[in-house]
């Protein structure tokens, strides 16, 4: 089938890692024709442009900067974005019949062009619920619960659900909270479709490589290595972070790293420049390669969330910690049920988002037994081969064409 996918994502190559690259590699060995629509933002300069390889075909349509820009200019770039995608795929794709149009939040403002695809082609169509707007913009005090943008906005929310045939998401308090303030959704249309990827073995690395790498970059090699790796950002609950930051500098056998950019970036900075903690180190965004090797050195993975979520939220970058072995240990809001999994599973610890005492706690724990710690890794590893992975994904969106 013809499946037409639309994004925020930038995808350079779709050989690239990633929760939706991985998908539509997935689907490409499935049989079908992958049409990919994603922006291509001003400040790279470079017009609309279609890139075909093999049986995916890319287009990278210009749009404003719509992330990691000013507020002004990120909200302007996002309400014209379905002017634009819808513009640039009748001019390249207005011949291609679809079977399927697939898409994920954010944003909410693609109703028009997935209506468009559904009406002309006759398409089916799956919406990948990543993302609960603007709800998760009321939470963190960014948008005033009723006020006029929050009504336009959660008009399009309901609308988008409106005419998805199907929506996939990440965890079952995602399926319940979405069916609870949605009482008029038929909840025959949600389902379980968390977030997955093509995980790959691992290649071992030798002492010798690992103290190399590690003095190259200042890291400790006799400490638990605890590793924050992602967005910085408002979401995240950063302050948080800090928090334990200071709480480990009394601990001399735990090592925390940090490593990111995002909207908090410089306020992390700061404050490591003014505290110049002895257990923690701040990086910014490191070559893919040198992320990924970090990641596999590292003992255990971190999860923080802003406690002021009422929406569940499942972080992509778990998956990165459980593909190599990783026990996660999370803080986060009450509704979000990822640290219930963790625990119930076996592969985690999780305190509430600014309980410090708990959370220091569980991080003691993971510090102080090698072995128990190194068992939840694969207990982690196995979890995601099992449940999180793209051919797993992929089957069940493609169910939804029957």
């Amino acid at each position: 089938m013809n499946i037409l996918f639309l994004s925020l994502s930038r995808f350079k190559d779709i050989e690239e890692r990633g929760i939706y690259t991985d998908l539509m590699r997935e689907f490409v060995r499935r049989g079908n024709k992958v049409y990919v629509a994603s922006p291509s933002e001003r400040r790279y300069g470079m017009p609309t442009s279609l890139i075909k390889d093999g049986n995916i075909e890319i287009l990278k349509i210009k749009t404003l900067n719509i992330q990691k820009a000013n507020i002004i200019e990120k909200g302007i770039g996002t309400l014209l974005l379905e002017y634009q995608f819808d513009k640039a795929i009748s001019e390249f794709w207005g011949d291609i019949k679809f079977d399927l149009v697939l898409y994920a939040t954010p944003p909410i403002t693609f109703n028009k062009v997935i209506e468009k695809i559904k009406k002309r082609c006759g398409a089916r169509s799956y919406l990948m619920l990543k993302d609960i707007f603007p709800q998760n913009a009321v939470d963190l005090g960014m948008m005033k619960e009723g006020s006029l943008l929050h009504k336009i906005f959660r008009k399009k929310e309901e609308r988008l659900y409106e005419i998805s045939d199907h929506i996939g998401c990440m965890s079952p308090a995602n399926c319940e909270y979405v069916i609870k303030h949605n009482p008029w959704l038929n909840p025959a249309k949600v389902e379980l479709c968390p977030n997955a990827i093509e995980p790959i073995e691992q290649l071992s690395i030798s002492e010798e490589e690992r103290n190399r790498f590690f003095a190259d970059y200042g890291i400790p090699t006799d400490k638990t290595l605890f590793i924050y790796g992602g967005n910085l950002g408002k979401p995240q609950g950063l302050g948080f972070l800090l928090q334990v930051v200071e709480a480990n500098e009394k601990r001399d056998n735990n090592f925390i790293i940090v490593v990111g950019n995002g909207t908090e970036y410089p306020r992390i900075a700061a404050w490591f420049e003014e505290h110049k903690p002895k257990n923690a180190k701040l990086m910014a965004a490191l070559p893919k390669a040198d992320y990924d090797k970090l990641v596999r050195l590292c003992d255990v993975g971190l999860i923080f969330l802003d406690p002021r979520f009422t929406i569940p939220n499942f972080p992509s970058r778990l998956l990165s910690y459980l593909e190599n072995s990783m026990p996660v240990l999370l803080a986060t809001d009450p509704n979000t049920d990822m640290g219930l999994i963790a625990e119930r599973e076996g592969f985690g610890l999780w305190a509430l988002s600014g309980d410090i005492a708990k959370f220091m706690d569980n991080m003691d724990t993971l510090a102080r037994n090698k072995k128990s710690t190194i068992a939840m890794g694969k207990k982690g590893k196995a979890f995601l081969w099992a449940n999180y992975t793209v051919d797993k994904a992929a089957e069940l969106i493609s169910k939804s064409m029957n």
